[in-house]
C-alpha cells in the first residue's frame, strides 16, 4: 500500500468510463479519490481498487448538480491533506427529451454537472497545481462537440464544445507552468450512461462497429492525459469520423449521421 498523499480525483467514478479511468490510474500507481452520488457503490469500488492495485483510496459522495459540491470536494481533500495532481472531470448525464419538453430546472442541473462544476473544480485545484508547477487535468467531453446538432439532448453537444474550448484555454494559459488539460472526446461507449439518461433505445440502434468498450476508452484517455496531450479522440474509428466531420459539408455529414445513428434525430 502506497503511503504518499499524491492522489488522482475522479468525478462520476461509480460506473462506466469514470470507473475504468479510476482503475487505469490505480493500475499506474496513483492513489484515488472517487466521487459520485452513491455512497455504498463508491465504498465497494474503493475497496476493490485498493485490494487489486495496492493503492490508497478514499470516497466522497456528492451530487455535482448542487452548487456547493465542488467546494465540499475540495475542502475534503484539503482536510485529508491529499495532494491532487490529476483531476478527472468525468461526471455527466443527458436530458433525453427535446428542448421544449424539459424544464428549466432540468437544464440548469445539466449545465451545472457538465459545465459549471468542471470550471469550479478546475479553479479550486489549479492553484495548488501551480504552486507545485505540475498538474494533469482531464475533461471528459464527447465527439458530440464536433458532430451536427441532435434533435434530442439539445444542450449536450453545445456544452461539450464549450468544454473543449475551456480545456484549450487552460493549455494556452498554464501549459508553460507545467499544467496540461486534455479534452477526451469518445464516441458511443458501452456504459450505463444511456440507460440512466433515458436514451438506451437510441443507443441500441447504433451500429455495433461504432460502439466502443469503456475500458479501452479509459486507457487511451489516461495515456493521453499523463502525456499532456491537448485532445484525445479514442480509437481509430472515431478519429476517422471526427476527421470527416471537419472536412465534409455539414449537410452531407448530417445525412450520414441519420443513417448510422438515427436515434440522435428522432424519438
Amino acid at each position: 500500500m502506497k503511503t504518499t498523499n499524491t492522489f488522482a480525483l475522479v468525478t462520476g467514478a461509480s460506473s462506466g468510463i469514470g470507473l475504468e479511468i479510476a482503475r487505469s490510474l490505480a493500475r499506474r500507481g496513483y492513489n484515488i479519490v472517487l466521487t459520485a452520488r452513491s455512497n455504498d457503490k463508491l465504498k465497494a469500488l474503493a475497496k476493490e481498487i485498493s485490494n487489486n492495485f495496492k493503492v490508497k483510496t478514499s470516497v466522497f459522495p456528492c451530487d455535482l448538480s448542487d452548487k456547493i459540491a465542488p467546494n465540499e470536494i475540495f475542502n475534503f481533500c484539503k482536510l485529508k491533506k491529499y495532494n491532487v495532481t490529476v483531476l478527472v472531470n468525468n461526471a455527466g448525464f443527458a436530458n433525453p427529451d427535446k428542448f421544449h419538453r424539459t424544464s428549466m430546472e432540468d437544464e440548469e442541473r445539466f449545465i451545472r454537472v457538465l459545465g459549471t462544476s468542471v470550471i469550479a473544480l478546475t479553479k479550486l485545484f489549479l492553484n495548488e497545481m501551480l504552486d507545485k508547477k505540475h498538474g494533469r487535468i482531464m475533461i471528459v467531453s464527447s465527439v458530440a462537440a464536433y458532430a451536427p446538432p441532435s434533435e434530442i439532448q439539445s444542450l449536450y453537444g453545445p456544452i461539450k464544445t464549450f468544454m473543449n474550448r475551456f480545456s484549450e484555454s487552460l493549455n494556452r494559459s498554464y501549459n508553460y507552468k507545467g499544467i496540461t488539460s486534455t479534452a477526451v472526446c469518445p464516441g458511443y461507449t458501452i456504459t450505463n450512461f444511456h440507460t440512466a439518461s433515458g436514451v438506451q433505445d437510441e443507443m441500441d440502434r447504433v451500429p455495433k462497429f461504432l460502439k466502443k468498450n469503456a475500458k479501452t476508452i479509459a486507457e487511451l484517455a489516461v495515456d493521453a492525459t499523463l502525456k499532456g496531450k491537448k485532445v484525445c479522440v479514442p480509437t481509430f474509428t472515431w478519429k476517422i469520423i471526427v476527421f470527416l466531420i471537419k472536412i465534409l459539408p455539414n449537410f452531407i455529414f448530417s445525412i450520414a449521421s441519420k443513417a448510422m445513428a438515427p436515434g440522435r434525430y428522432d424519438k
